[in-house]
């Protein structure tokens, strides 16, 4: 299968301190790729680095073929990356229907923002409302459906179930299949190890800024190693 997605050796340094030591993955075309690991091993630097807000030092990040390491988030979102970010930053005091807007690349296309609305019903129904009048699952999914309006060839999300109540990680989680299940591909970092893990095919393990374990998703959730780290209990990553 060929990949929408390939990152290979990619560093990112803060000043003096190397965040990221050179990490390679794929993301094939159509299917889900998760990053876990634990709090400040890099997860959210790396997400930064792929949709440019921080500039690598060295490695490449081929989108389709095309090397996007260093361009600008503007032009990354153009050329078909787009990030669901943490925390969703979503613009509280903009409409529901213009947070939507905001995502497009140039002007809307109604037919998409259809689509958009049909994967999340509750934003069509709040479509006229106050983004900062939504409740926590509602912003992620306007978040979500936000980055989805730039018809991405590749969806990032960072850490989208982050403070949910368990019945809205599932809603989460089955809307992640469901983005997939329409032809678009998702690369998640999240900190439901567990849940993370069920809806993906590959997954890749963080520790340090290097990338320590990697494998189909159903093994890794056997192994004993992730099991013990992330598994047990309540999963962080």
């Amino acid at each position: 299968m060929s990949a929408v997605l390939e990152v290979r050796d990619l560093v990112v340094r803060m000043g003096a301190q190397t965040i990221l030591h050179g990490v390679s993955l794929t993301v094939p075309e159509g299917g889900i790729v998760t990053v876990l690991g634990s709090n400040g091993v890099g997860k959210t630097t790396l997400m930064r680095a792929l949709s440019g807000v921080y500039r690598p030092a060295s490695g490449t990040i081929r989108l389709r073929g095309k090397d996007i390491a260093g361009l600008p988030s503007h032009a990354i979102v153009r050329l078909g990356l787009a990030q669901a970010p943490e925390g969703r930053q979503i613009f509280g005091g903009m409409t529901v229907a213009e947070n939507l807007h905001l995502g497009a690349v140039g002007e809307a296309d109604p037919a998409l923002l259809d689509r958009v609305l049909a994967l999340f019903p509750i934003l069509r129904a709040r479509y006229r409302q106050r983004a900062g009048s939504l409740s926590g699952g509602e912003q992620q999914m306007l978040c979500v459906g936000r980055a989805l309006m730039a018809r991405p060839s590749l969806l990032l999300l960072d850490e989208p179930s982050l403070g949910l109540a368990p019945k809205l990680v599932k809603q989460i989680f089955d809307l992640i299949a469901a983005i997939r299940r329409e032809g678009t591909p998702v690369l998640l970092v999240e900190q439901n190890a567990r849940a993370a893990l069920k809806v993906a095919d590959h997954a890749y393990v963080m520790d340090g800024g290097r990338i320590v374990l990697a494998g189909p998703a159903r093994q890794l959730a056997e192994d004993e190693r992730v099991k013990a780290a992330y598994l047990g209990g309540h999963a962080h990553a």
